[in-house]
């Protein structure tokens, strides 16, 4: 997930524009016989469809079953740590978001094994989604391990920006939670200054030291595994939705 530049405007110094574009891949290798399958039998029963302009949904409908809150997962990746939140909180539906075919295929094969039915799929951009979500209908907004987009020429497809802010804002009921994992320490330092300058967020929680741990009711992911196979150390903040004045 990223934002795009094109215009930038004079006062925003970090160059980002109100026009989103996508970088990046949505298909990996081949898929084998077995993942194609799920693509065709168990995603038509997941899938959110792209909204039309001015639609709005009601997230809750979108589950089979009452649902106390729902949650969003930007980026979901393979899927693991959407599929093992959706298997521990049964009365949360969670709503994740990824363009990788691979990813999404991934998703459906952890969903078939472990029965879960309270997970829905939206098979693109997060932001094309946004605008059909009604304010304060997210309990929680996780964004793990996005691309850093490490050259500064590139900063500015980086998920976490002003615009992307503040649209999780207005999802995010009073007191909700928006969970960032990276396991590049310019993306954390991005983000601390990011969303440290958002009016509406509070945190992260914990001191410096403590954002090193994983928090236990935060599953790990392949790329939490890969990161520290590879020496590094993923930083995990945790914000919230600051009470709205009115």
């Amino acid at each position: 997930m990223s934002t795009s530049s094109a215009p930038r405007s004079p006062e925003d110094k970090d160059g980002y524009s109100s026009r989103p574009a996508f970088y990046g891949r949505r298909r990996g290798k081949t898929l084998r016989r077995t993942p194609r399958a799920l693509l065709d039998t168990l995603l038509p029963r997941l899938v959110i469809p792209c909204p039309a302009e001015g639609e709005l949904l009601d997230p809750r409908a979108l589950f089979p079953g009452p649902v106390r809150a729902v949650w969003l997962e930007i980026g979901f990746g393979g899927g693991e740590h959407l599929a093992d939140q959706a298997l521990a909180h049964p009365d949360v539906g969670i709503i994740g978001c990824e363009v990788f075919l691979n990813g999404i295929a991934s998703l459906l094969g952890h969903v078939e094994a472990k029965a879960i039915d309270n997970v829905r799929i939206f098979p693109d951009d997060a932001r094309r989604l946004f605008p059909a979500l009604p304010p304060a209908s997210m309990e929680k907004v996780f964004l793990l391990f996005p691309d850093p987009w490490p050259k500064k020429r590139h900063a500015e497809r980086r998920f976490i920006s002003p615009a992307n802010l503040d649209e999780i804002a207005r999802l995010l009921v009073d007191g909700g939670e928006l969970r960032v994992a990276s396991d590049d320490s310019g993306y954390v330092e991005w983000t601390l200054r990011h969303v440290g300058a958002h009016a509406c967020f509070a945190g992260p929680d914990g001191d410096p030291a403590s954002w090193r741990e994983r928090p236990a009711d935060w599953p790990p992911t392949r790329y939490e595994a890969k990161a520290l196979g590879q020496g590094r150390t993923p930083g995990f903040l945790l914000y919230h939705r600051r009470p709205r004045t009115r």
